[in-house]
């Protein structure tokens, strides 16, 4: 509102400079730049990934399968994480132990995995996720989490957006009064000697 309050003012100032009015002219732009432009890039961006997220999400469900590994006892050199990476808590304490499970074509395989167990007590059972030939794979993300993600790259594309308009803005800002203030020195330079003199119109 003050951006085209200053537009309208300097209109018809009989004391306006060009870079009085291009001032204004930018602080308006600038401020419906931030007000249209950045929230449409957020939503945009927000949009976008989303909708690869879900791409990914799905693509993940088929290619990933559940099931159960069973403890064999614990090993002495950690393997792939088994445990879940999204609801594990940071100080959740995790064992390497040798487990065993079965592939989805029922074939059983074995081999040292990290999990978060209280326990490596044999006999021990865990969830785990295989892709098609039975490895150990991450488990799936869920989409609540890719919607968490998708509107922090949103917001994050929002203020992206804006911080670069701000910046543009004052960068030109910084030429106008650089070219202000050479005026200023160029006016002073023809009049300047002259000044308080007697007889020179001063």
């Amino acid at each position: 509102m003050r951006a085209a309050a200053g537009v309208w003012r300097w209109r018809h100032n009989p004391l306006r400079r060009a870079t009085d009015l291009a001032e204004a002219w930018l602080a308006l732009v600038a401020a419906l730049l931030l007000l249209t432009a950045a929230p449409v890039v957020g939503w945009i961006t927000g949009t976008l990934t989303d909708e690869s997220l879900r791409q990914s999400v799905r693509i993940q469900r088929q290619q990933r399968h559940a099931t159960t590994a069973t403890v064999l006892g614990p090993a002495t050199v950690a393997g792939p994480a088994a445990a879940d990476p999204e609801s594990a808590a940071a100080s959740e304490q995790r064992r390497a132990v040798a487990a065993e499970w079965t592939a989805p074509d029922g074939t059983r395989r074995t081999g040292t995995l990290s999990a978060g167990l209280r326990s490596s007590r044999a006999g021990t059972t865990f969830r785990v996720w295989t892709d098609s030939s039975g490895r150990i794979m991450p488990r799936p993300m869920e989409p609540a989490t890719a919607r968490v993600h998708a509107t922090l790259a949103g917001i994050g594309a929002g203020l992206a957006s804006g911080l670069l308009v701000e910046c543009g803005r004052r960068l030109v800002l910084w030429r106008l009064v650089r070219r202000r203030l050479a005026d200023l020195d160029r006016a002073w330079a023809a009049v300047g000697p002259d000044w308080g003199r007697a007889g020179a119109g001063s």
